[in-house]
């Protein structure tokens, strides 16, 4: 199973972190151990002193696919959930300035907490669903699925003229703006059209 992340896939996040908008999908990977399910807490690690928050919705491929048309990519997925991508903007930046890759600062264990799935029957459109986050019971992220640079079909028709999308796999979609730091003792939530489906404590 793998875990497939977008970058910058919304204009204003690109901004707040002075990004240029991509010209294409750019994408990373973490690996399934970075996965954090049944809100269980998240212990801050020892080796960042700068963690970030980003929510994001998270597809789950229900069908194995390699060059996905576009037009067909509704019938690789079927259900959707809410998920914050933990990023450790020190080490990456520290990563960044070397020109190294900076796979430690977004896959180290429990950098990616996820709630349950939600059939897309249950929801809006695939290009209309809202979501927030709210760090002490306060929102600093909204989205909508419809503000995405790139929408869900045409980044599965990218994903996979590179690689095999298989059954299982999860791709988080990319993080509207209002990122920010966590410290220990913060309550996180992440709604999905209002319903609450993902919290986590610090740590």
């Amino acid at each position: 199973m793998k875990i497939i992340c977008i970058g910058r896939n919304y204009v204003e996040h690109a901004r707040e972190l002075n990004h240029p908008v991509p010209a294409e999908p750019i994408f990373f990977l973490k690996p399934d151990s970075s996965l954090l399910r049944k809100n269980r807490p998240f212990y801050y690690p020892d080796f960042s002193q700068e963690i970030h928050y980003e929510a994001e919705i998270v597809v789950r491929i229900c069908k194995t696919g390699k060059y996905i048309e576009e037009k067909l990519a509704p019938t690789y997925y079927d259900s959707v959930a809410i998920g914050i991508d933990f990023t450790a903007r020190d080490v990456q930046q520290r990563a960044k300035e070397k020109g190294l890759p900076w796979t430690k600062a977004k896959g180290f264990d429990g950098s990616a907490p996820i709630s349950p799935f939600i059939p897309l029957s249950e929801l809006p459109p695939i290009d209309r669903i809202g979501f927030h986050l709210t760090v002490n019971g306060q929102a600093v992220q909204r989205g909508n699925t419809g503000e995405m640079i790139f929408p869900v079909d045409r980044l599965i028709s990218d994903i996979s003229r590179y690689m095999t999308l298989k059954t299982g796999d999860l791709i988080f979609t990319g993080t509207p703006s209002g990122v920010g730091p966590v410290k220990v003792g913060d309550r996180l939530e992440v709604y999905i059209e209002g319903r609450k489906m993902l919290w986590c404590e610090i740590k």
